[in-house]
């Protein structure tokens, strides 16, 4: 009898057991957040996991060529196109540098196997600029690395995704909120539904090691998934609850933010040691926001401060009228990107692609010396901290991997502008992810012959005389329409006015409130003129190039000269040349 029932509770507890290992092993529905709900716990707990075996996250199929490297900032400039195919005067910074360069492949002309981590490339040109008849002279700075895609593998992540579910999320994807029309109908896709399909997409690259957790925001923040292994969450329960969100209240981002990092501090400090693990947020909105603190210690400074402490940050924009002016100012932060959206298809596809490079910042506070008797730096184009550029110095606050082919890659090059073609001494130092320095010394001497078929340099020149032109017209056009343009003493012609380094331009005070209305697109005269002669240019000088990828620039060209501007006072013909 003894033994009977010594066996009967030895039963009883293998059993127990076991049923308590498949409930520990079991994937769970973690969603926190009940729509109803109109405060969240502000004493959130501690809720580390256990340690996790180690899986190798997937490898991309990737050309065999060395991988290079791409700045961070602006990693497209699809909101730019995206207001003038919806007839909509851009915001400046809708545009950058970088971010056209990264629509494309350019040739590094590396001349030696890269051995390091990072190693520039850099090759000369100089031009007799059509536009001002002056001289141009230019460096290219080739961003190559030694990393075989062989070897190339994202650490396990730490994912915090902070979606912004505010009102204005509901308005339509191709529209502006704050032009708001009472009696326009219901979108047929709004931002909310485009950023639950982004989030969704995203999701699917994450591995069974890698953690993901979940915040919402309107006027507060809300927990909605608490940062747990996606092999112990069921994903396919997350992404419904993901997709059946809907918008409301008002918009404060930088509760939203905090409440995202506060998911950090749940898990144990080796679970988010840098050299296994990366750990960013990923920051969903359409940037317009109408509450929460803007300043230096409000969402500025929060992102500032969580990348000192290897939390980096993704903004993602929603909408044609996401606010690139504030987040082009964030995205400088050390490790920080940010990308417009503007179909979720489009965006499924980039993260097919590139999502593994898109966490993985490599190398950061590169700086770039010129050492010369007369030549000096005049402008810097493809970094978004060129403004740091001055006198003798380039800054580049971090640089991504990015994809190669047949020793082409893309967005993988810096242009720089100097005073004279005078020989000169470039030395780049930087640090990797450790924190370890590095230093590159080449001596520069501008060639006698120039190449222009199929050089690197010469499509980044092209591309930058795009950009250039472009970023003025916005700059001259929006004058009288929100911003505030300060005029010259002396108005420079508009056939040279369209070729001043942007930087460089009178300051224009931007409206102060973030909660910005459209601006008709407009296209004076004198740059219907200019654009057309440009435009001409442009398509000649891209085919010395095997790039089929020029249809944006071209298609938002060909836009601007059919464009229709109803006349106003302040429309003239302002074209001075006599070409």
């Amino acid at each position: 009898m003894r033994n009977l029932f010594i066996l009967a509770i030895t039963a009883i507890t293998l059993f127990a057991m076991s049923a308590k290992q498949q409930d520990y092993n079991k994937t769970i529905d973690d969603w926190d957040y009940n729509a109803s709900s109109q405060s969240f716990d502000k004493n959130l707990k501690s809720r580390a996991m256990p340690m996790s075996t180690t899986l190798a996250s997937p490898i991309m199929k990737m050309s065999t060529d060395s991988l290079g490297f791409s700045v961070g900032g602006a990693k497209d400039s699809d909101n730019f196109y995206e207001n003038i195919k919806n007839g909509y005067l851009p915001k400046v910074k809708s545009l950058t540098y970088e971010g056209v360069f990264y629509d494309h492949y350019f040739k590094t002309e590396k001349k030696q196997e890269c051995k390091d981590l990072f190693c520039p490339s850099y090759t000369t040109y100089k031009r007799e600029n059509p536009y001002t008849q002056e001289q141009d002279f230019y460096i290219s700075v080739g961003l190559n690395s030694n990393i075989k895609p062989s070897d190339f593998k994202r650490k396990k992540l730490n994912i915090v995704v902070v979606l912004d579910i505010s009102g204005s999320m509901n308005s339509s994807f191709d529209s502006y909120y704050y032009d708001k029309n009472p009696d326009a109908n219901e979108p047929q896709i709004s931002k909310m539904q485009v950023a639950n399909e982004s989030l969704v997409s995203m999701i699917d690259h994450l591995g069974s090691d890698d953690r993901l957790g979940v915040v919402l925001f309107d006027n507060q923040a809300y927990l909605a998934k608490p940062l747990r292994l996606v092999k112990n969450t069921d994903i396919n329960a997350t992404k419904k609850h993901i997709l059946n969100l809907k918008s409301r209240g008002g918009t404060n981002w930088s509760e939203g933010y905090k409440r995202g990092l506060e998911l950090f501090n749940t898990i144990e400090s080796q679970l988010k040691d840098k050299k296994t693990y990366e750990n960013r947020v990923i920051f969903l909105t359409d940037a317009m926001p109408n509450r929460g603190e803007l300043k230096e210690e409000g969402l500025f400074g929060l992102v500032d401060k969580a990348s000192k402490e290897g939390i980096y940050t993704t903004f993602i924009g929603i909408g044609v009228d996401f606010n690139n002016d504030l987040v082009e100012a964030v995205s400088k932060t050390k490790g920080a990107n940010y990308f417009a959206v503007h179909s979720a298809d489009e965006f499924k596809k980039r993260l097919d692609e590139e999502f593994d490079f898109m966490v993985t910042p490599l190398v950061f506070d590169l700086s770039l010396k010129l050492t010369s008797t007369t030549n000096k730096i005049k402008a810097v184009y493809g970094s978004p901290d060129a403004d740091k550029a001055t006198g003798e110095v380039m800054y580049v606050n971090t640089l991504f991997p990015s994809p190669s082919e047949n020793g082409a890659v893309k967005g993988g090059i810096i242009l720089i502008k100097t005073t004279d073609a005078k020989d000169l001494t470039l030395s780049v130092s930087y640090k990797d992810r450790e924190g370890k320095s590095y230093e590159n010394i080449q001596k520069i001497s501008f060639e006698k012959k120039y190449t222009t078929k199929g050089s690197g340099i010469a499509k980044a020149i092209l591309l930058t005389d795009y950009v250039t032109i472009m970023k003025n017209w916005m700059i001259d056009m929006r004058e009288g329409c929100q911003d505030k343009i300060t005029k010259r003493d002396n108005i420079v012609p508009l056939k040279k006015r369209c070729m001043i380094y942007p930087p460089d331009r009178p300051s224009f005070t931007m409206l102060e409130t973030w909660e910005r209305k459209s601006c008709p697109l407009k296209v004076s005269q004198g740059y219907k003129k200019l654009l057309s002669i440009f435009q001409a240019d442009f398509a000649k000088r891209a085919k010395n190039f095997e790039d089929d990828k020029f249809e944006k620039e071209l298609d938002s060209l060909k836009a601007l000269l059919s464009s229709q501007t109803k006349p106003t006072n302040s429309v003239i013909d302002d074209w001075n040349s006599k070409r």
